[in-house]
């Protein structure tokens, strides 16, 4: 029976948590600086999946890849809820689905 004390359980417990935060924090800069290089802009983006779905967008976020960059609009029309996705290089529309969990 292996016996730990509470100390080193919450220490490693607290190592994981940091190195995450850090991985995420990395992440969320690398999307940052890749998203301020993409051709297209948010607000370009965003215009585009409006007029895609017919609505507003209630939320956006870019994503970066090895596939490619692409942002992630939501967009909300009058009854239905539409999650677009545009070619972060182009502006073009790669997807949209209607989103049925909102």
């Amino acid at each position: 029976m292996h016996r730990y004390s509470k100390l080193s359980v919450v220490t490693v417990a607290l190592a994981t948590t940091g190195a995450v935060a850090l991985a995420a924090s990395s992440v969320a800069r690398n999307d940052a600086l890749a998203a301020a290089q993409a051709k297209i802009s948010l607000t370009q983006a965003i215009a585009a999946a409006e007029q895609h779905a017919g609505g507003k967008a209630s939320k956006a976020e870019f994503e970066h890849s090895k596939q490619g960059s692409h942002y992630e609009v939501e967009v909300v029309g009058a009854t239905q809820v539409f999650d677009v996705k545009v070619d972060a290089d182009s502006g073009t529309v790669l997807s949209s689905q209607e989103d049925k969990a909102d």
